[in-house]
């Protein structure tokens, strides 16, 4: 029988230490840090010269790198703008869907202080777009000699203001960046505007819009420019049946992935629970699942038995999940060993797998009462999904659920494994 890990438990307060978190969240950007940040000084920090704004913005909503350099020239020669390069300029992604009416409010702040060209609108503007035509005319200006075209690009940051899944969305463009080998590639801060925002609490940009956020936006907009790099695994998620047709392939990273594969919920019968409830036998992920997975130095791939109790199973690379819980917990070093396990971190190529069972285990889990089931670490997992008793199993990646058919005649396949670069993160600690 497997031993429960050691770990300091919370008391009666896990609820409590949950909400004062999310509390704190909300009045972090109250303090005087943002109110003495001179508007002026940072505006000098962050800003591109106008001539390359201009350049960048135009050719990004033109879809043509060409437009940007004629407006490039243009506009220095009429100006003959001379301005130095910015310690780190910055551009700006406002998912104006998210946060309701305060999105929209904010980008309006942000276009204030840092001009519209630097600011853009995900309804209007693909991050996509401003890879291939912003970027590149700051490109090809630095190949024809422009020494703040090449400095700004250099030094470029950027922030996303939405929902993990759209700090995902933007970094799954900049990879593109390291695909092609067009480097550097600018890290990312963010500013949380969705529900979860466990990526964003991640890497300690909190866990919601705070009261006071136009003094809290000068704080981040500082925090991106001064914040030290890190960096975050990034993820392929394949899917496919043993016919070898084609059913999915996406680049995650929030391994919430989160990929969790579940049973059918429900308030009788606790939260996580199979359809075949008049048969015990018949109840948990064994039945449906096999697991594989690839250590860290091995090239095969191993079966790891899933634990006959557990009816849901998620493989995480963050240290939050379910809205800045952490249900891997934090284990004894001892214990770790004993495993074979390492400390986990967002950056060290492995992802986290875990087993939820009854409804009052995930409950105790996600009050941090106490750790989920520990299954596996691994550098690839491979989930085969069988059908048997079962014709759908429901899955849930990067927040979106979705039911997955399955068959008696053959196998569906999810094989999760990391891609050989990793996002750049600015740390809002």
């Amino acid at each position: 029988m497997e031993a429960e890990p050691p770990f300091a438990t919370a008391a009666a307060g896990g609820n409590e230490a949950v909400a004062r978190s999310s509390i704190w969240d909300l009045i972090r950007g109250c303090g005087p840090a943002g109110m003495t940040i001179d508007m002026e000084e940072l505006r000098r920090m962050i800003l591109m010269p106008e001539y390359l704004r201009v350049a960048m913005a135009m050719s990004v909503r033109a879809k043509d790198w060409n437009v940007g350099l004629v407006a490039a020239s243009s506009i220095k020669n009429r100006n003959g703008d001379e301005q130095a390069a910015p310690k780190a300029p910055i551009v700006v992604f406002v998912n104006s869907r998210s946060g309701g009416r305060r999105s929209l409010a904010l980008k309006v702040w942000l276009q204030k202080i840092m001009t519209e060209e630097q600011v853009f609108d995900l309804s209007a503007v693909k991050p996509s777009d401003f890879v291939q035509y912003g970027l590149t005319c700051l490109e090809k200006l630095a190949n024809l000699g422009d020494s703040h075209a090449k400095a700004n690009r250099g030094r470029l940051r950027v922030i996303v203001a939405g929902g993990d899944g759209t700090v995902g969305w933007v970094l799954g463009s900049l990879a593109e960046l390291f695909m092609h080998k067009r480097k550097p590639v600018p890290p990312t801060g963010i500013i949380p505007l969705g529900t979860g925002n466990d990526l964003s609490r991640s890497f300690d940009w909190g866990g919601s819009f705070p009261f006071a956020w136009r003094s809290a936006v000068k704080s981040t907009l500082y925090k991106a420019v001064t914040g030290p790099i890190c960096h975050l695994d990034r993820m392929w998620t394949l899917m496919e049946n043993c016919q070898k047709r084609f059913l999915a392939l996406r680049e995650s990273t929030i391994t919430i992935l989160a990929l969790l594969i579940y049973s059918i919920c429900s308030c009788t019968q606790g939260w996580f629970f199979t359809p075949c409830v008049h048969d015990p036998g018949l109840r948990g992920l064994k039945n449906i699942l096999r697991l594989y997975i690839k250590r860290a130095d091995y090239a095969d791939w191993e079966q790891i038995l899933v634990p006959s109790g557990v009816r849901a199973i998620v493989a995480l690379n963050l240290r939050n999940y379910g809205s800045g819980r952490h249900p891997w917990g934090h284990p004894k070093p001892e214990y770790l060993e004993k495993r074979g396990f390492i400390e986990a971190h967002v950056d060290d190529g492995l992802l986290e797998i875990f087993g939820l069972k009854q409804g009052w285990h995930a409950s105790f889990v996600m009050t941090k009462l106490i750790s989920a089931q520990h299954i596996a670490q691994a550098a690839a997992i491979k989930m085969e999904i069988r059908g048997g008793e079962w014709n759908q199993a429901y899955l849930q990646m990067d927040g979106e659920p979705w039911k997955q058919p399955i068959a008696q005649d053959f196998s569906t396949y999810v094989v999760i494994k990391r891609v050989p670069f990793q996002s750049l993160m600015i740390s809002g600690e």
